[in-house]
């Protein structure tokens, strides 16, 4: 168990890091991307003994991994094509996440309803299989349920035409947080984590990739990193690295200008409970276009999602069409007795996730891209790894640091350090495991919360759920820097509430502004708020 204490003297004041950033030092390994991928490998990295630095251009979990559909899961689907190593793995990570950080994880009850007469078996076996490979470290027994049962679970759910429902366990978790979470372990193992520093080029000796030249997205100030070994876990935008790599070295046997990602875009309706009051979540694992659609509860609302739409471009803000936000209502209407309209989103988001592209695929489309993980190292030495989930992210650490054994890039060390690292804010499994079904408030925090209440501001609440200590405590120790890092993942007010993010944004900024000395960008984030409230068409 990591002492509270000891979380929040890490030192997180943006001039110190720099600061450090900027010392000539030679380090054992250089991570470009503040997602789960780059958070987790950082964390393993520094735990098994190695010097490390890791640099984000933007806030930790801006991208993808703070736009998940919030669940730790072993992947149902996955079995349905047959992938049985890829749910083992998962569900073997699944339990130690759960385990590691129960402030942030826990288990979620799902329900399929059947409206057809084959569909209880058919997916009943499936979950009956799912449940074996779990073993051990199943969550709960997959039961078959009568009508008034599933409606017992899911009290809005269709009853017209309904047969019953199979209820399966899972994890749910808060993505953002959890981010926050590693990058913090990591510090207390010794790595430097900056984020707002840009990884702008690599630098190179005799041929071979040394170290990073970045770029202080505060100061425009320019600093180069020397490193033995440089890993590119920039998630959809692995590419640009990659090609950077390829322009020095146009000898390159694997062609590192060739595209290794193809974006898809996945959509995120938010409405209020009261569409599905239950505690457990709606799974439909086969929409009308053999997509799967979720109802989950999280933090006081209800998530819809999601969709998987391909995309050519990359932004840092992608937006729904009106066709993805029509669809997931469609669907919903089909499940839910009294189904939300247009006018009951409370936010809507879009997370990018990246699909490894294989070598022979020059389609547009999602089919057949692959959502497992792929690690490459070039022949200079640039280690780059996409894809994968975040249920598996300690296992992609893992293997990137095998490929960096296997390459001599860094001596090899024995793996499984962070299988029972509990990370910060933990607590004690002795402690009430909180919901994350229940609104935003301090369970988040863990062991924690009496850092968060000893602040100035504790009794002064923004919003229900956030109060100004909150706001202080994530620009002292949570590497804040402007009002979205608070407002977006810090606290999830963004994602759940946009327009009531948008309400509190100037009060939150004006303590980001006291605490930081500096712009807290608080029209910039009433503008994202507008966005993230407003719905296509």
């Amino acid at each position: 168990m990591i002492a509270a204490a000891q979380a929040a003297a890490l030192p997180t004041q943006r001039s110190e890091l720099v600061g450090r950033l900027a010392q000539p030092h030679h380090y054992d390994l250089a991570v470009v991307g503040g997602g789960a991928t780059g958070l987790g490998i950082a964390l393993d990295a520094a735990a098994r003994g190695f010097s490390v630095v890791l640099v984000e251009s933007h806030d930790f979990a801006k991208g993808t991994s703070s736009r998940a559909t919030k669940l730790v899961h072993g992947g149902v689907r996955y079995l349905a094509q047959g992938n049985i190593g890829l749910v083992r793995e998962a569900l073997h990570e699944r339990t130690l996440l759960l385990h590691n950080a129960p402030h942030l994880a826990q288990p979620l009850a799902f329900v399929m309803p059947s409206y057809r007469w084959w569909e209880m078996p058919f997916y009943g076996l499936g979950l009956a299989a799912y449940d074996l490979l779990a073993g051990r470290a199943g969550l709960g027994k997959t039961e078959f349920l009568g009508p008034r049962e599933t409606l017992g679970l899911l009290p809005n759910a269709q009853r017209r035409g309904l047969l019953g429902g199979v209820k399966y366990w899972d994890g749910q978790f808060d993505d953002a947080r959890l981010a926050l979470a590693l990058a913090r372990s990591a510090a207390l193992q010794g790595a430097l984590l900056v984020n707002y520093c840009c990884a702008r080029d690599l630098l190179f000796e005799r041929g071979r990739v040394s170290g990073l030249r970045c770029e202080d997205m505060e100061t425009g100030a320019v600093l180069r990193i020397r490193a033995r070994c440089v890993v590119n876990a920039t998630g959809v935008w692995v590419d640009a690295l990659r090609q950077r790599d390829g322009e020095a070295n146009p000898g390159d046997g694997r062609a590192p200008t060739q595209r290794l990602v193809v974006p898809s875009q996945g959509v995120h309706l938010v409405v209020d409970r009261r569409f599905l009051p239950g505690a457990a979540a709606l799974m439909v694992p086969r929409t009308a276009d053999g997509r799967v659609l979720f109802a989950v509860p999280w933090l006081g609302k209800l998530i819809l999602g999601t969709t998987d739409t391909p995309r050519n471009d990359l932004v840092r803000e992608p937006r729904a069409t009106r066709e993805e936000v029509d669809f997931i209502l469609g669907e919903a209407a089909r499940y839910l007795e009294r189904a939300p309209q247009r006018s009951d989103v409370r936010s809507v988001w879009v997370g990018l996730r990246p699909l490894v592209k294989p070598h022979h695929d020059d389609g547009d489309t999602t089919k057949g891209l692959s959502r497992e993980h792929r690690v490459l190292v070039s022949r200079s030495g640039l280690v780059s790894v996409t894809g994968g989930k975040w249920t598996t992210y300690r296992a992609m650490a893992e293997d990137v640091l095998e490929q960096c054994f296997a390459k001599a890039l860094l001596p090899s060390r024995e793996k499984g350090v962070t299988a029972h690292i509990s990370l910060v804010g933990a607590g004690s499994n002795e402690q009430p495991r909180p919901s994350m079904a229940d609104a935003p408030g301090l369970h988040s925090y863990g062991g924690e919360q009496a850092l968060v209440m000893a602040l100035p501001g504790a009794s002064n609440w923004l919003t229900p759920g956030l109060s100004e200590a909150m706001v202080r405590f994530a620009v002292r120790h949570e590497y804040a820097r402007c009002v979205e890092d608070v407002l977006a993942r810090r606290s999830r007010l963004l994602f759940l509430d946009a327009c009531l993010a948008h309400a509190v944004g100037a009060r939150a900024g004006d303590i980001v502004r006291e605490e930081t000395g500096r712009d807290p960008g608080t029209d910039a984030f009433l503008a994202l708020a507008d966005a993230y409230s407003e719905l296509p068409g």
